[in-house]
């Protein structure tokens, strides 16, 4: 199967010392094993949409990791201090039972909290209904959820709220 150079490109970037060594194993066993699974994880980044991020969780910039997660946060963050500059910025952040929800809520919060933002987050699962609830009564400018609620049990949401 001929792999296309754009998809290669970043395929070795997820090579590098960047990305933990787990990543990169299983990278290259995808390589060498499913050639077809390396394609789909990688061939775009994960797209945000309307309310945030929804997709497969795995490896790859097509997947819902916390490296796609991470680089989402730190543009919401880098954002966050463009709209409300000189303010003191707050974050809610909830989870539900997903696979992996509450992993990647703590890699969410530590990357808002390196950003000097306040947060807020949940210490159990929680419903969606609530971080709406504790973003307005705690006076968050944001606030994020991670919920993959109808979706098969493959999938995680990464649900970004505004202050409004």
């Amino acid at each position: 199967m001929h792999i296309a150079q754009n998809i290669l490109d970043t395929v070795n970037e997820w090579l590098t010392p960047t990305f933990d060594k787990e990543t990169q194993e299983a990278v290259r066993t995808m390589l060498t094993e499913s050639p077809k699974e390396l394609e789909e994880s990688f061939y775009k980044n994960l797209e945000f949409g309307t309310g945030g991020m929804r997709g497969v969780m795995g490896v790859g910039s097509n997947r819902i990791n916390k490296y796609t997660l991470g680089k989402n946060t730190q543009g919401i963050s880098n954002y966050m201090h463009s709209v409300f500059p000189n303010q003191s910025l707050k974050v809610a952040i909830a989870y539900d039972c997903r696979h992996n929800s509450n992993t990647l809520a703590k890699v969410v919060a530590d990357i808002f909290s390196a950003n000097g933002i306040q947060v807020y987050l949940f210490s159990d699962l929680r419903p969606t209904p609530e971080l709406s609830f504790a973003l307005k009564y705690l006076g968050c400018q944001c606030g994020i959820v991670l919920t993959a609620s109808q979706n098969p049990h493959k999938y995680n949401r990464y649900k970004v709220y505004w202050e409004d």
